[in-house]
């Protein structure tokens, strides 16, 4: 800064551009939406079966206990919910960057601008997509057929993009496929 120009005060940002072009690359971009939905039926699978074979513990607990192990039903709820946060922040947060349904599927989920996930964005991505099926169910799921990245509701609000995984973008590209 040249002397006797004015301070600036405050905090400067800089915007990173996005890091997957669909026009460049659309290898990262084939059939990613139908993969999700057949990876969050995956992961949904996997989150359901220890919560079912801990309500049939505690149904036989309080079948043993004539009835005072059912005052348990009531952590079931809670304890689900914990554990698909659990889930999804750290199979995010791992090398993969991936949920177990999505390696399955050979897809991933990146920053837009191309750093991998970490557990808090992989817990808070899990919220949002439950808040907004909720709330939005068939426009959430709309919204990818709209936008080039076909990212979905949560995703833009997130600042996440879903792209298929290293080796199948190289096969999809080596194939020709696009």
């Amino acid at each position: 800064m040249a002397e006797g120009e004015p301070r600036r005060i405050g905090v400067t940002v800089e915007m990173k551009p996005h890091a997957y072009d669909p026009v460049l690359n659309p290898e990262l971009f084939a059939g990613v939406p139908a993969r999700r939905v057949i990876a969050f039926a995956i992961d949904v699978a996997i989150i359901l079966a220890p919560v079912a074979l801990a309500f049939v513990f505690i149904i036989l607990l309080g079948l043993v206990t004539f009835g005072l192990g059912w005052a348990l039903l009531w952590l079931l709820y809670p304890g689900t919910v914990i554990w698909g946060l659990i889930y999804y922040g750290s199979t995010f947060a791992g090398p993969a960057s991936a949920t177990i349904g999505m390696r399955v599927m050979e897809i991933e989920m990146r920053t837009w601008y191309g750093a991998p996930c970490y557990f808090v964005l992989g817990a808070v991505h899990a919220v949002a997509f439950y808040v907004s099926m909720s709330a939005l169910t068939p426009l959430v799921l709309v919204v990818c057929f709209f936008n080039r990245r076909q990212r979905l509701l949560h995703d833009i609000v997130l600042g996440t993009v879903v792209i298929n995984n290293a080796n199948r973008a190289a096969a999809l590209r080596q194939v020709g496929a696009i």
